[in-house]
């Protein structure tokens, strides 16, 4: 069987945008590509090709390996590893046949075909493709062709004096490329919700900067470890920038609210870590924060009570799961590789009132929140520590 000598990479979205603005994405979805190589030690450059990109590694063989990764990237369709022939019908059956050594009589397969361009920059059409290419993998191999259900597929890609030819595909998330949407504060706990949050805006182009709150004694050695281990495999998605956690001592800032605030504590935290948020967004350049938030999930996160939280900062809050049914979350977080982290038990509910508030005002809040409060988080969030979790 001939081996890929190349990945194709198609971006789906970015492919709507207007030329300039499709021009910059591509662009800034190359280099996402490139540093990904690079912090993967493997060796290559990365062409546009039409609305495509063209990832050449040095060496061959890691063509499957850099397909499978790179359709880990927001702004990513699909990524295939290819064979690159010409253009012309003779070579790109000769292609396919070379692919298809290693196919088992058994296995039922079908050709797939699409040219780009105008009618007359090939001597050859889509179905010819089809029909020679089709028959000389079936005298190579012995396999039936099925149209409707293959066991495997042979896809073809005209562009240009290129063919990009390939058996086999990595879906990747779509959306918009890493980077194009400025940076985001995201409050991190490590818990099922914040990550996909974080994700969901990593999707639409956002740089996240995590900030970790650091509840001390409430929450300990293993909730950061966790919060930790989870920001680890956002990292992995985001390769070139600097996601490492931002942790804000608020040990302080919980131990006040925990000795002189009761039904409302837990709102007043919030608070307290918007604020904490804000600070670091503005010291990060980022234009907003993020929470993993979903209304009514919580007795913090009623509709009233989210209101009460946002009075406290000045910058957007965005909550990217606030109508998302919780399973769906569960669903997205084992797809994105958080899941299992997320859900070790580092027992930090102590923090909770026995009978919080589920729909307070912002009067009865501010009345039984400490004078300083918000202030002391806000230093807090000023002061926080950049950490390396490598």
């Amino acid at each position: 069987m001939r081996e890929a000598d190349a990945v194709l990479v198609g971006y789906g979205e970015v492919g709507t945008k207007s030329s300039e603005v499709r021009a910059k994405m591509a662009e800034q979805l190359a280099g996402n590509v490139l540093a990904l190589l690079r912090s993967r030690g493997v060796a290559g450059d990365v062409e546009r090709r039409w609305s495509r990109l063209l990832v050449r590694p040095a060496d061959a063989d890691d063509c499957e390996a850099v397909a499978e990764a790179v359709a880990t990237l927001p702004g990513v369709a699909f990524a295939r590893p290819v064979v690159v022939a010409d253009a012309r019908l003779s070579a790109i059956c000769d292609a396919l046949a070379e692919l298809a050594r290693d196919h088992a009589p058994d296995e039922t397969f079908a050709v797939d075909s699409t040219r780009v361009g105008p009618d007359d920059a090939h001597d050859f059409a889509n179905t010819d493709v089809k029909v020679d290419g089709g028959r000389l993998v079936e005298e190579t191999t012995g396999a039936s062709v099925d149209l409707d259900d293959p066991d495997r597929t042979y896809r073809v890609e005209v562009r240009g004096d290129d063919a990009f030819v390939s058996v086999s595909r990595f879906d990747g998330p779509g959306g918009l490329p890493l980077g194009t949407q400025g940076r985001v504060a995201v409050l991190l706990s490590g818990g099922i919700d914040s990550p996909v949050a974080a994700w969901r805006l990593m999707r639409r182009g956002c740089v996240p900067i995590p900030v970790y709150v650091d509840l001390g004694d409430y929450g300990g050695a293993d909730h950061r470890a966790r919060a930790f281990e989870v920001m680890r495999t956002l990292a992995a998605r985001a390769p070139g920038e600097d996601v490492r956690p931002r942790v804000v001592d608020g040990s302080a800032v919980v131990d006040r609210l925990v000795a002189d605030v009761d039904a409302t504590r837990m709102l007043s935290l919030r608070r307290a870590m918007l604020v904490a948020a804000e600070a670091v967004a503005r010291r990060e350049g980022a234009h907003s924060i993020a929470t993993g938030e979903a209304l009514g999930q919580k007795s913090s996160q009623t509709g009233a009570n989210l209101a009460v939280t946002d009075a406290a900062a000045t910058l957007p809050v965005h909550r990217p799961l606030l109508t998302a049914d919780k399973s769906d979350i569960v669903a997205e977080a084992r797809r994105i590789g958080t899941y299992d982290d997320s859900t070790l038990p580092v027992g930090c509910e102590r923090v909770a009132p026995s009978f919080p508030e589920t729909s307070a005002s912002l009067d009865a809040v501010l009345a039984a929140e400490p004078d300083g409060v918000l202030a002391s988080a806000r230093e807090a969030g000023e002061r926080a520590s950049v950490v390396d979790v490598e």
